[in-house]
């Protein structure tokens, strides 16, 4: 997967392995409306290299779209909750406006690993980012290939540098 990945995107951290502690914790912030679930995994998510460091302050954290359709039935982004509970522990800015989720696609964890690329190609647009080094947040990381989707839309957009932040590694498709 890592050779698809767009030359901006420079790196992505995780906090956990996504073990069945990890698994009910997204669960719950993700299924049955705990957001505020979000500012625990955050904290476990403070000590990754992204979110370090003497420029910490200028990070400029954007959070993985849902579809409008996701959204509605869920009623916040869990990923936005995230990087909001980021930013009031490491400081930066939250910008969910940078990136947009231009079409609505199938849950990723549906779909073989050969297929997901494929379901969020194009899926996202970005704002001008003016050469910000931005951070993008989500909630569980499995084949990347979201993250990518996501940060080759906002290197697309202006961004200098893009690293991503999850809460939660797979070790194998969930």
């Amino acid at each position: 997967m890592c050779a698809a990945w767009p030359a901006g995107l420079v790196r992505v951290r995780s906090a956990v392995w996504l073990g069945e502690s990890a698994r009910r914790a997204v669960h719950s912030l993700k299924f049955a409306g705990w957001w505020r679930m979000a500012e625990a995994l955050a904290r476990s998510m403070l000590r990754l290299d992204p979110l370090q460091g003497p420029t910490a302050g200028d990070l400029v954290l954007v959070p993985v779209p849902l579809g409008s359709r996701r959204r509605r039935l869920r009623g916040y982004n869990q990923s936005e909750r995230l990087a909001e509970a980021l930013a009031r522990a490491a400081g930066g800015a939250v910008r969910p406006e940078w990136l947009h989720r231009t079409r609505e696609t199938q849950t990723q964890t549906a779909l073989p690993p050969d297929a997901r690329l494929a379901n969020v190609a194009g899926a996202f647009r970005a704002v001008a980012c003016g050469g910000a080094r931005v951070v993008l947040v989500d909630d569980v990381f499995t084949t990347g290939a979201t993250l990518v989707a996501a940060a080759a839309a906002l290197l697309e957009g202006g961004a200098a540098r893009v690293e991503a932040v999850t809460f939660a590694r797979a070790r194998e498709l969930v």
